[in-house]
C-alpha cells in the first residue's frame, strides 16, 4: 500500500451509475490508498436521531460505521469520498485503521474509470417489502446482485441437520424411558439404572488481537 492520497488522484463529477461519482484522473495501482472517508464522528443513537425522518425511498447514505460506538457522518463537511458509488464488482475497498476509514484500490484502475466499493449495507427485519427496489444497484457489473444490500442469509443446512438429529435423539430417549417404565412395572425386583455421564467439550475461543485492517460498512 502506498500512503499518498488526495484529490490529485480523482475528480468528482456526474456519474452514469447514480447521481455524483468519483473518477480516476491518473492510473491508480493496486493497493494504493486513495482517500479517507471523514466527517462528523457521532454515536449510533445520534445517527438514528439525525436521520429518523429520512424518507423510506431515500437511498442516499453518508453514514459509515466505524465501531459499535462511532459512526462517521460524511454528509457533514467537504469529504469527496462520500460520492464514491457502490459497485458489486468493486475496484476499491474500505478499511479501518486506528478508528479512521480509508478507501484503497483492490486492482489497477485506469484513467477515467469510476471508483466504487461494496457498501455492504446490512438488511433488517423491519425492511420494507420493496427494500431491494429502494436500494437498487445499477453498477452494470456482469455479476451485479441488483441491490446495494448484502444478499439474504440462507439457512445453514448443517444447522438444520443438527436440529433434526437432536429431535430424533430426544424421541428415541423418550421411547426408551417408556420401555424401562413398563419393564419395572412388570418386574417386582428392584433395578438399578446407570447414568451415562455426558462429556461437554468447550471449544476454546480464539483470542484475536485488533486487526490493523478491517472491513468497514456503510449504514443506512
Amino acid at each position: 500500500m502506498t500512503s499518498s492520497t488526495g484529490p490529485s488522484l480523482f475528480r468528482v463529477r456526474r456519474s452514469p451509475v447514480h447521481g455524483t461519482g468519483v473518477f480516476a484522473v491518473r492510473p491508480i495501482a493496486k493497493g494504493k490508498r486513495i482517500a479517507e472517508y471523514y466527517g462528523e464522528r457521532i454515536s449510533h443513537a445520534e445517527a438514528d436521531r439525525r436521520y429518523a425522518h429520512k424518507a423510506e425511498d431515500d437511498n442516499h447514505t453518508f453514514l459509515f460505521t466505524v465501531s459499535s460506538r462511532v459512526v462517521i457522518d460524511g454528509g457533514v463537511g467537504d469529504c469527496p469520498a462520500r460520492f464514491i458509488n457502490h459497485g458489486c464488482d468493486p475496484n476499491c475497498e474500505t478499511l479501518i485503521e486506528k478508528g479512521k476509514v480509508y478507501i484503497e484500490a483492490v486492482r489497477p484502475i485506469k484513467v477515467g474509470e469510476e471508483l466504487c466499493y461494496d457498501y455492504m449495507i446490512e438488511r433488517d427485519v423491519s425492511d420494507a417489502p420493496n427494500i431491494d427496489v429502494i436500494y437498487a444497484c445499477r453498477c452494470g457489473a456482469a455479476k451485479c446482485r441488483g441491490s446495494m444490500l448484502l444478499p439474504k442469509k440462507k439457512p445453514k443446512k448443517k444447522a438444520l441437520k443438527k436440529t433434526q438429529s437432536k429431535a430424533k435423539a430426544k424421541t428415541k430417549t423418550k421411547t426408551k424411558t417408556k420401555t424401562k417404565t413398563k419393564t419395572k412395572t412388570k418386574k417386582t425386583a428392584a433395578t438399578t439404572s446407570r447414568r451415562s455421564g455426558a462429556s461437554v467439550v468447550a471449544s476454546a475461543a480464539r483470542k484475536t488481537t485488533q486487526a490493523q485492517r478491517s472491513k468497514a460498512k456503510k449504514r443506512r
